[in-house]
This record gives structure tokens, sequence and C-alpha cells, in this order.
């Protein structure tokens, strides 16, 4: 059952023992058999982390969303902090100035004086930090973010 699944595609160790259980195997087989796969190196937290943050952040997501994400799907601290350090400063700002220029044509169809609130608060969901969207925003439409 558990090759079956990892075959599919990569899952955390929490993710994994929670979908054995789901089918049907015991808590504590589905936990022994989650310890032998991590022992021999089928299912990785750290390259699981690595994978969804550069996937996900290239997609347009921030370090806020993409933490949230990662300890839903039962990723140690630890683990996403070190994952997200991939993500740089400069990089950051470029990857919300992307996200913000994709979805401003959906957004300037609308009333023009809620452009700036929405984009504020599209950014804002996609997991950028307050500072990175008031930037976005001012640099986008000419209005501050509060609007």
């Amino acid at each position: 059952m558990a090759g079956d699944l990892l075959s599919r595609h990569a899952w955390t160790r929490a993710d994994l023992a929670a979908r054995l259980r789901r089918r049907g195997a015991p808590a504590d087989v589905a936990a022994e058999v989650v310890d032998d796969l991590v022992a021999r190196a089928y299912v990785d937290d750290a390259a699981f982390a690595r994978h969804w943050v550069t996937t996900r952040a290239a997609r347009g997501y921030g370090a806020a969303r993409l933490r949230m994400e990662l300890r839903a799907r039962g990723v140690a601290l630890a683990v996403i902090s070190a994952a997200l350090s991939m993500l740089g400063g400069d990089d950051v700002l470029g990857r919300a100035r992307e996200t913000a220029r994709r979805r401003l044509p959906a957004l300037r169809r609308g009333r023009p004086d809620r452009v700036a609130p929405r984009l504020r608060d599209y950014l804002l969901r996609r997991g950028f930090s307050t500072s990175v969207v008031v930037r976005v925003v001012r640099e986008t439409t000419g209005a501050a973010a509060d609007d």
C-alpha cells in the first residue's frame, strides 16, 4: 500500500502515516512502515520541503504561505526554516512584482478605486510580507497599499 502511494508523488512523513491509517492500517503499523521508509530514504521531509518551496515560490507564493502549508503537512519547523532559507530577499521582491504583474489585468477590469486594496489583499493571501506588499502595490499602482 505504501509503495503504491509513493509511486504517485512525494509524501511527508505525517501525510503518509495519515493516509495509511485512512486506508485501514493500524496506527502502530502505519508508524512502523513510515519509519522504515524514512530509514531507507524513500520518505524525506527535508527534500519534500525544499521541492515544495522551490515549486510553489516559482508560482508566486511567499514565505508565510509556504510556511503555513508545510506546517499543515506536518513538516518540522526547523526543516521548514531550512527550506525557506533558499528564498533570497531580492528574489522575494521580484516574485511579488511578477505575481502582481500577472494579477493586475484582471483587477483593472473592476473599479479603479479598488485595484490597490484588492492587489494588496491578493499578495497578502499569497504569503508575501507586509513590507514587500506595500512596496509592490505602491510601485505597480501608484497608490498606497492601505487605501
